[in-house]
């Protein structure tokens, strides 16, 4: 083998186990399950704040493309089967 070939393989072994890994450190592991659950609700809560702000995008991109005809006839559907499913709901 080259030494080159040597060298560029001890520099990579070297760097591999220099490297420090992101779960090691106490600094991103809860030490309590108090601060573990916490931080499972922030992730959480951003998740869900994503999610509602997809489906609001998804919304307005969809209302946007409907014509004013449609969107009354939508409205008006959506209004009527309300009704039919509080009338349906009573028996």
């Amino acid at each position: 083998m080259k030494f080159r070939t040597i060298f560029h393989v001890l520099l990579l072994l070297f760097a591999l186990t220099t490297a420090n890994c992101g779960s090691v450190g106490p600094k991103n592991n809860p030490t309590s399950v108090a601060e573990a659950e916490k931080k499972l609700a922030k992730n959480n809560k951003k998740a869900n704040r994503k999610g509602r702000k997809a489906r609001k995008e998804s919304d307005k991109r969809y209302w946007r493309a409907q014509s004013k005809e449609s969107k009354k006839s939508i409205k008006k559907n959506k209004k009527r089967n309300k009704r039919i499913a509080r009338h349906k709901k009573r028996r």
